[in-house]
């Protein structure tokens, strides 16, 4: 789950990590409200989760009541790459002498947080990674060891941080690796981490992406979701218990086990197909479970053709076809479908779906067979 700026800095202010003064606001009267408060000058800043605000126009520096009122009113309900604009974040002012980049992301590969440090900050770190990498310091860390004062000196004198600064800043990414931990964080960025002229290492950014699956241990985090900014696709899957990513395709994916699923994308993209999203419906998935599915999966207008592909352990062959017949009923598809049934009762499954005769739907033995099918449906749109 993706943070707003301002939920992030909230979260490092709870673990002691400095950040500026600020107010968020939905409207431009609260906006004003806290720019008084707060003082002048100040930043009125966009809250949406995507970068590239400052470019897009989403952060501007008010020096008086006025421009606060004016930036306030043009930044609301503003669109940054397809996200509109519903808070703004109102931050005091801050004098910058030097601007880092600091960030740290748990590595799948290397099964450990890796904890990165540039002085190159306030920047697109993609572009200074790919343009000078050498600028970009890292150090994975043990989660057994956590992260020590040896580290945060190695980093810093990788970054080629000055001298006076490498304690400060070493204690801050300990703190950040402190919030990692403790908040169950899959990202945490800082860009800019500020320098300021009396040389305080403050976080004037804020980027925090948290593990879903442990927010039942975080019920403070858990309340910060805000559904209205997530993908609609994605949003109606969460309500139903469902495992949804939606990606750029036309054929949607519907298979039972993940590691099923991500083998049948793996197998369309082979056959020349582009998945359009990839859902898991689960182990032993009933036939409301498909229903479900199928109305999630053909709520993308993108969807040309969708492909079933169950493997029956738990789940039912049978139960499945039950369930694909009734969403035929309710949803009344008008995409072609392949469906390919292996496993517990796949036979009756089968006779179940021919029973039914559905319209626009083809079957298939194998895998690849399947992937051939829909690939090709998606391209003249009507089953055989």
């Amino acid at each position: 789950m993706d943070l707003l700026e301002y939920q992030g800095k909230q979260l490092f202010a709870r673990h002691g990590i400095p950040v500026p003064s600020g107010k968020p606001a939905a409207t431009v009267q609260e906006a004003v409200a806290a720019a008084d408060e707060i003082g002048y000058p100040c930043v009125v800043k966009a809250q949406v989760l995507i970068g590239g605000r400052g470019k897009a126009g989403g952060v501007k520096l008010a020096k008086d009541r006025a421009e606060a009122t004016q930036y306030a009113t043009d930044i609301l309900g503003m669109d940054i790459k397809g996200f509109t604009v519903h808070e703004v974040w109102i931050e005091g002012a801050s004098e910058i002498a030097e601007e880092y980049y600091a960030s740290i992301v748990f590595d799948r590969a290397a099964k450990a947080p890796l904890v990165m440090l540039s002085t190159q900050g306030g920047m697109d770190i993609e572009e200074v990674a790919e343009k000078t990498p050498d600028a970009l310091a890292r150090l994975h860390v043990d989660p057994l060891l956590g992260f020590q004062d040896f580290h945060g000196r190695k980093l810093a004198f990788a970054a080629g941080i000055p001298g006076d600064l490498i304690r400060p800043v070493g204690a801050m990414l300990a703190k950040l690796y402190e919030t990692f931990v403790a908040e169950e964080a899959m990202l945490i960025e800082v860009n800019p981490l500020i320098i300021t002229p009396g040389r305080d290492v403050v976080a004037l950014d804020a980027k925090v992406t948290l593990d879903g699956n442990s927010l039942y241990r975080h019920p403070d985090n858990a309340a910060l979701r805000d559904p209205s900014a997530e993908d609609p696709q994605e949003q109606m899957a969460h309500e139903r218990g469902l495992t949804y990513v939606k990606l750029d395709g036309d054929i949607g994916i519907l298979g039972n086990g993940a590691g099923l699923v991500m083998s049948t994308l793996d197998v369309v993209a082979q056959a020349g197909g582009a998945p359009a999203n990839f859902l898991d419906a689960g182990g032993g998935s009933k036939a409301d479970a498909i229903v479900s599915a199928v109305e999630v999966i053909l709520s993308d207008a993108k969807v040309r053709a969708v492909l079933f592909n169950i493997f029956g352990g738990i789940t039912r062959c049978d139960e499945v076809a039950k369930g694909l017949i009734e969403a035929f009923d309710v949803v009344k598809p008008t995409v072609p479908f392949v469906v390919r049934l292996d496993g517990t009762n796949d036979v009756e499954g089968r006779k179940l779906l021919a029973d039914a005769n559905l319209p626009n739907v083809a079957t298939a033995k194998t895998m690849n067979e399947a992937a051939e099918k829909v690939v090709e449906l998606s391209k003249t749109g009507v089953a055989a």
